[in-house]
């Protein structure tokens, strides 16, 4: 099991839900060529429109991912994987108000502490390769509702203390957010419009833009 996994659904959840949930876990690594498919095709293939739809039709969502450090002299610069990312950018293009409204809580796992802020924030930069891209504003982007804490775990935060309360912390969070919009996902949500429902007749684009008909024969 992964340390994403683990992070996500602990074996022994700090806090007790106040109500049972149905959780749906979707492992973006066996997605990944689905994903990049989609940049190429412009449709999600059916396991990755599948995943998309559980996604949308969530109540809130606890979204981890490992940090992967660039290039940067000192080493302080990581950001999100690209198959994460990947996954977010299809899901917009697919339904750009999928997230619209929608609890999330943002976490990640890394070798080192130093990389600790890469939840909120970016370090100054330097040079272009010192960049760093913060989970908070990517989704705050999509729309959704962020839960104030992130959940950050190094290697030596495993077993250590402080590790579980910051999850009690942030799953109460999630599970106060989601509480609070329980029952209207609907209203948050636009209805989701199709473009080929509204097409528009070649004629009348011509007529639009006065392109002349041809000239009657003399």
């Amino acid at each position: 099991m992964s340390k994403q996994h683990l992070l996500a659904l602990p074996p022994s959840p700090p806090t007790a839900p106040s109500a049972p949930a149905d959780v749906t876990v979707i492992e973006l690594r066996d997605l990944a060529v689905e994903i990049a498919h989609t940049f190429t095709n412009g449709f999600p293939a059916p396991a990755l429109a599948d995943a998309f739809a559980e996604v949308a039709a969530a109540d809130g969502l606890i979204v981890v991912t490992p940090v992967v450090p660039e290039a940067r002299i000192d080493g302080a610069s990581a950001s999100y994987s690209g198959l994460f990312k990947s996954f977010f950018d299809a899901l917009s293009v697919t339904d750009e108000d999928a997230l619209t409204g929608k609890p999330v809580l943002i976490a990640a796992t890394g070798g080192t502490g130093r990389h600790s802020l890469v939840l909120d924030h970016a370090p100054p930069r330097s040079n272009e390769l010192a960049r760093g891209d913060p989970h908070r504003p990517l989704f705050a982007y999509l729309k959704a509702v962020v839960v104030p804490t992130g959940v950050y775990a190094a290697s030596e935060d495993w077993g250590a203390e402080g590790l579980d309360a910051r999850i009690g912390r942030a799953g109460t969070e999630l599970a106060a957010l989601m509480a609070g919009l329980s029952g209207s996902s609907a209203a948050r949500r636009p209805p989701r419009r199709d473009s080929f429902e509204e097409v528009t007749p070649f004629e009348q684009r011509l007529a639009a833009l006065s392109v002349p008909g041809p000239s009657p024969a003399p």
